[in-house]
């Protein structure tokens, strides 16, 4: 961090001092370890091309604070990755979006993110994991009647569904600036009548037809950066725009509910990709109906793929995490079989054709107790990382300059 702030420092000192002195004032102190606005910028730019929704400047400051709790943490606890294990842990990250560690690198500096600052996010919480598997490690441990439960073979478990209004607004680059206005002016809403209204006028979803109202949904099928935005909200109230390929998505909360029997977290979705030139435009449309009037699996889409080049149809089987975001809130209405052509691809100009073929469970019958009881324990263990997270927040002095 020493490095980058001098090589920051070297050239800021060509333009104005106050600018420079602006940048790395303190915006945030934590105990005695300082925040400084560059470092809030460029997590903020980060998340940026980490496809964070909600409310980034937020979602920045809170983990920059979190991060500063961790090392102390860790520096108390004589803790540090060695450089050989740091640089594994930024390939790990890397190959999640199928990229080398150079290439990933590459891109984020191409979105303004400096190599150090991503250095920097993975040294504190691949470390921060480390610590907590060897603080808790005895405390985490899983019976086999736990295992037993989580299988189903016991009581039945619950869980949380939401009942959603959904809106994507298209915004290919020539209407993104203008789609933004839009959704940020729709995320003031307070009113199910008003959205549902808006969402008849600009949404892209086939349920624009009945004001983007879904049905009872498990808040597991959607993505897990998803998750907790959607808990926080009030019934009424909407997310702030989330950023999609070619669009923007929105959503607001009608009503949230426990349930016994709730489906399982799934551990990988199988879902199919048909892309169609045109966008959304009616030609484009128009195929897509065809499609859909012709297909009842995944499988019969190879027959309309027949002749076609092979990267027409692409087919997956990912972890929920990995899925694209704009893919995975799309895929978490669907069934087995029902597909939706709401999605752009190539600036707007291809058309995605997209048809859920099924959910691998995480826990259920056939799974191997040894993988049932491995999910169990990191559960745990994220358990117990919070409660100390929470714990050293509340025992720090928290202050913004």
């Amino acid at each position: 961090m020493r490095a980058l702030i001098s090589a920051i420092a070297t050239t800021l000192a060509l333009m104005s001092p106050s600018f420079a002195v602006a940048q790395f004032a303190p915006a945030i102190v934590v105990n005695d370890s300082v925040v400084s606005e560059f470092e809030i910028n460029q997590r903020i730019e980060m998340l940026e091309v980490f496809r964070t929704p909600g409310n980034l400047q937020q979602i920045a400051t809170d983990q920059l604070i979190e991060d500063r709790l961790k090392l102390e943490a860790l520096n108390d606890a004589g803790l540090r990755i060695t450089d050989e294990g740091l640089r594994g842990a930024m390939g790990e990250f890397a190959g999640r979006a199928n990229l080398e560690l150079d290439q990933f690198i590459t891109v984020l500096g191409q979105s303004g993110v400096s190599e150090e600052t991503f250095r920097d996010f993975v040294r504190v919480n691949v470390s921060w994991r480390d610590y907590i598997r060897s603080r808790f490690s005895d405390r985490a441990q899983i019976s086999e009647a736990e295992i037993d439960q989580a299988l189903g073979q016991s009581s039945g478990s619950s869980g949380i569904e939401v009942l959603l209004n959904e809106i994507i607004i298209a915004a290919p680059p020539p209407r993104a600036a203008a789609a933004l206005a839009t959704a940020q002016r729709i995320s003031q809403i307070t009113s199910t009548s008003a959205f549902e209204g808006e969402a008849r006028r600009v949404s892209a979803l086939p349920s624009r037809t009945r004001g983007g109202r879904l049905d009872w949904l498990p808040i597991a099928n959607y993505p897990p950066a998803l998750r907790s935005l959607l808990l926080d909200l009030a019934p009424g109230e909407v997310t702030d725009p989330i950023p999609i390929t070619n669009g923007v998505a929105l959503f607001q909360m009608r009503g949230v509910r426990e349930v016994t029997q709730a489906a399982p977290e799934p551990a990988a979705i199988e879902y199919a990709a048909f892309y169609i030139a045109g966008g959304l435009s009616e030609r484009a449309l128009n195929e897509a109906r065809r499609i859909d009037g012709r297909v009842d699996t995944c499988d019969d889409l190879y027959g309309e793929a027949r002749g076609l080049p092979e990267d027409q149809l692409q087919r997956d089987v990912l972890p929920p995490a990995e899925i694209p975001q704009d893919v995975a809130m799309v895929l978490a209405t669907l069934d087995p079989g029902e597909a939706n052509y709401s999605l752009t691809r190539s600036n707007g100009d291809t058309l995605v054709f997209l048809m859920m073929c099924g959910r691998t469970p995480s826990l259920g019958e056939g799974v191997d107790r040894e993988t049932v009881r491995n999910q169990l324990r990191s559960q745990r263990l994220s358990t117990f990382a919070d409660a100390l997270l929470a714990d050293l927040r509340a025992a720090a002095t928290i202050t913004f300059p």
